[in-house]
C-alpha cells in the first residue's frame, strides 16, 4: 500500500480516537477519508469495529460522569432510525450510497459551522425534540457513522456539563453501535474476515489518537483548530463525491 495512503489511514483513526476522548467534530473528518478510500458502503463496515473500541475506551474513561436518564429519552428513537436505514439502505447501488453518506458530511458540517456562529443558541429539551433528532441520528449512524453532529445537538439541549456530556454520549454510542453490529454482519455483510482485519490494525491508531484526544480536552479551546477541522471535512465530503 502507497506510503501516503498509509499515513492517511492513520491520521483518519488518529482523529476517529481524540473524537471518542471528546474532542467533538473531528471525528467526521476521520469517517470521510476512510470512505473516500475504502469506498462510501464498505468503509461503514471497517469503522463499526473501530469505533466499538473507542466506544469502550470512553465508557471506561469517563463512565463515572454517565447520565442514564438521557440514554432512555434518546436511544428508542435512534434504534427505530437504525432499522429503517437497514431497511432502505440495503439495496443502495454504491454511487448512490457515495451521494448519500456526501450529503450527509455535508449537512453535519453546516450544523457545526452554525454551532460556531451561535454559541448562545438553545434547543428544546423534550421528547417529540429528542425522538426527531434520534430518528435522524439513527438513520445517518447506519448509513454512514454520521450520527456525530446529530447526537451533539440533542445533547446541547440536555446543557450538561462537559464530562457528563462525554460520558453519557460515550455510553449511547457503544450501545448503538453494538446494535448495529448483526446488520452489519448478516444483512448489509459489510463486516467480514477482511474487513476485521482492517479495523484491527486501524485500532491501533485509534488508540494513540485517543491518549492524545484526553489530553487535548483538558485545555482545547482554539476556534482555529475547529474551523480548520470543519474546513477538511466539508473538502473530504466533496472527495468523496469525485472519487
Amino acid at each position: 500500500m502507497h506510503g501516503f495512503i498509509l499515513v492517511l489511514l492513520f491520521f483518519a483513526a488518529f482523529v476517529l480516537g481524540s473524537a471518542k476522548a471528546g474532542v467533538k467534530g473531528v471525528g467526521t473528518l476521520g469517517i470521510a477519508i476512510l470512505a473516500s478510500l475504502f469506498g462510501a458502503k464498505e468503509s461503514t463496515g471497517v469503522v463499526v469495529p473501530i469505533l466499538l473500541v473507542g466506544d469502550v475506551l470512553a465508557v471506561w474513561y469517563y463512565n463515572r460522569y454517565c447520565k442514564l436518564k438521557y440514554l432512555f429519552k434518546f436511544m428508542p428513537a435512534m434504534m427505530v432510525g437504525i432499522v429503517v436505514a437497514v431497511l432502505f439502505g440495503k439495496g443502495i447501488p454504491e454511487e448512490q450510497f457515495k451521494i448519500l453518506m456526501g450529503i450527509i458530511i455535508l449537512i453535519g458540517v453546516t450544523i457545526m459551522w452554525w454551532r460556531e456562529r451561535q454559541s448562545q443558541v438553545s434547543f428544546p429539551n423534550n421528547w417529540f425534540f429528542a425522538g426527531s433528532i434520534g430518528v435522524i441520528a439513527g438513520i445517518t449512524t447506519m448509513i454512514g457513522n454520521l450520527a456525530g453532529p446529530f447526537v451533539n445537538i440533542f445533547f446541547l439541549s440536555t446543557r450538561l456539563p462537559k464530562n457528563e456530556f462525554i460520558a453519557t454520549s460515550a455510553w449511547l454510542y457503544l450501545l448503538m453501535n453494538l446494535f448495529k453490529l448483526p446488520f452489519h454482519i448478516f444483512v448489509w455483510e459489510t463486516i467480514n474476515t477482511s474487513s476485521l482485519i482492517k479495523s484491527a490494525w486501524l485500532s491501533l491508531a485509534l488508540l494513540v489518537g485517543f491518549a492524545a484526544g484526553i489530553r487535548v480536552v483538558g485545555w482545547f479551546k482554539e476556534n482555529s483548530y475547529r474551523r480548520f477541522i470543519l474546513i477538511m471535512t466539508a473538502i473530504s465530503a466533496i472527495l468523496i463525491f469525485v472519487r
